[in-house]
């Protein structure tokens, strides 16, 4: 299995913080989750790591055996 952690407010959306999904093309994974989730996680501002490494392009991603691909949400603070 893989792994898709969801950080701040994408975990409240998620209902969860992890999630294990079946390794696979990120838009096929993303296809299974509830729509409205799959659209924030989509959301222009969120950035998403592949094992600890971000990523500048979500094109082409396809999660193996063990993979962990984090969603890290816009932070503000003050």
């Amino acid at each position: 299995m893989a792994k898709l952690v969801f950080m701040g407010r994408l975990e409240d959306a998620a209902g969860t913080g992890e999630m294990s999904v079946a390794p696979g093309p990120i838009e096929m994974i993303l296809a299974a989750l509830d729509p409205a989730l799959a659209v924030q996680l989509l959301g222009e501002k969120v950035r998403m790591a592949l094992n600890g490494a971000l990523l500048t392009d979500m094109g082409g991603v396809v999660l193996a055996e063990g993979d962990e691909l984090a969603f890290l949400p816009p932070v503000s603070g003050g």
